[in-house]
């Protein structure tokens, strides 16, 4: 039974819109800073404390089996409206540097109840052709992820607030849309209750854990690197006497990754997912190792390279995610999505925190070659996951 033609558009939809309040304080950072006071030491917190509050709430709802429970479409909605919520704190009068931290922090939160729930929401409709759903919709995240730069990119973004009111609107607009218009999917099997031995028995199984392990390379890499995408910019324009525009540019090289989800969700259906995974891992793990040779290259050369770069590294997302939801049984799939994106948010933690601390001491050319390492590892797994 195919599923009505409007389910995947508005699914991919509400994702857009609900993710866009993810990076938007990113993009408005120095300005938040400039506004609590506390200076330039809070901006690693700052990045992390979206993802810190992420990992706690897919941890929260991954225990609780909330997705797998509880109908996901008011699930989706009831996140989304407190994630705006969150979001429109950024630009409440007498903003504080904890009240900063704790509106990223909750944003994160209740984006656990977004993106694993958007995934759980196409693997109930797409039981065939679920790699390329995932890709579409994957997609779909990373351009919400992308907006607030492009948007910081035009006039507009001249006034911060304007970033936040837009970002805000269309995140509770998405939930809404998604709610009256996506009901329970027809593959939805629901678990009638707790199981708390429920990651025990997932990583028990061969072909979960390997398909989590290529994810948890992966997470190392992308997150950092959207994170000092602006930061490895500013710095070429230093060095190279270049006028780069930094969020614009940011917005793009993140934003086209939306286009090699997609792609790579069509290919998937010719080859396979684990091929596609491994093929944009290498790729993305090559422009790691070549990194500090890019910061020598002209403009044009650097910004082709940063946005193959930015094309690859999100082209395997989905369809990790669809390696993770078909290892799984039907009434523990979304805690498996869920599960495995809080482990793999914890990792872009550790990597985030990790660039901060080293583009004191190794300088930002060299800074991207700490990200190799894990894709590396992520490969292996995943051509090992052909023999299981």
């Amino acid at each position: 039974m195919q599923p009505k033609p409007h389910i995947l558009p508005t699914v991919i939809i509400a994702q857009f819109a609900c993710t866009s309040p993810w990076f938007a304080g990113n993009t408005i950072i120095d300005e938040l800073i400039i506004k609590t006071g506390p200076g330039k030491e809070i901006i690693g917190w700052v990045l992390s404390s979206v993802q810190l509050g992420f990992i706690i709430g897919t941890l929260l709802f991954g225990l609780l089996m909330i997705v797998d429970r509880l109908a996901p479409s008011k699930v989706f909605m009831i996140c989304a409206f407190c994630a705006a919520l969150s979001n429109l704190i950024l630009i409440f009068p007498n903003l504080t540097s904890y009240t900063l931290l704790f509106a990223r922090f909750s944003t994160g939160f209740f984006l656990a109840g977004i993106y694993p729930v958007g995934m759980k929401i196409a693997a109930d409709y797409y039981e065939k052709g679920l790699g390329k759903a995932l890709g579409f919709l994957v997609g779909a995240l990373v351009l919400g992820t992308a907006f607030p730069y492009l948007l910081n990119g035009t006039d507009w973004g001249k006034n911060y607030e304007i970033v936040i009111q837009v970002t805000t609107w269309i995140t509770t607009l998405g939930g809404l849309l998604l709610y009256l218009l996506v009901p329970n999917g027809p593959f939805r099997l629901p678990s009638k209750r707790i199981q708390l031995d429920v990651a025990p028995k997932l990583f028990k199984n061969i072909r979960f854990k390997k398909a989590a392990l290529g994810y948890f390379g992966h997470m190392w890499e992308l997150y950092a690197f959207w994170a000092f995408t602006p930061i490895a910019i500013s710095f070429y324009n230093s060095i190279t006497g270049s006028e780069i525009l930094v969020p614009l540019w940011t917005g793009i090289i993140i934003g086209i990754g939306s286009v090699s989800c997609g792609l790579g969700g069509i290919i998937s259906e010719k080859i396979g997912s684990r091929k596609v995974a491994v093929r944009a891992l290498i790729i993305s793990g090559i422009c790691c190792l070549l990194s500090p040779v890019l910061f020598k290259l002209p403009p044009v050369q650097f910004l082709m390279v940063w946005s193959l770069w930015g094309f690859a590294v999100t082209a395997d997302s989905p369809q990790l995610s669809k390696l993770v939801a078909v290892s799984a049984t039907g009434e523990i799939k979304g805690t498996a999505l869920t599960l495995t994106t809080c482990i793999g948010f914890g990792i872009t933690i550790v990597s985030i925190q990790l660039l901060s601390y080293l583009q004191h001491i190794i300088g930002i050319n060299y800074l991207f070659l700490v990200l190799a390492v894990y894709p590396a590892l992520g490969v292996w797994h995943l051509i090992r996951l052909k023999n299981v």
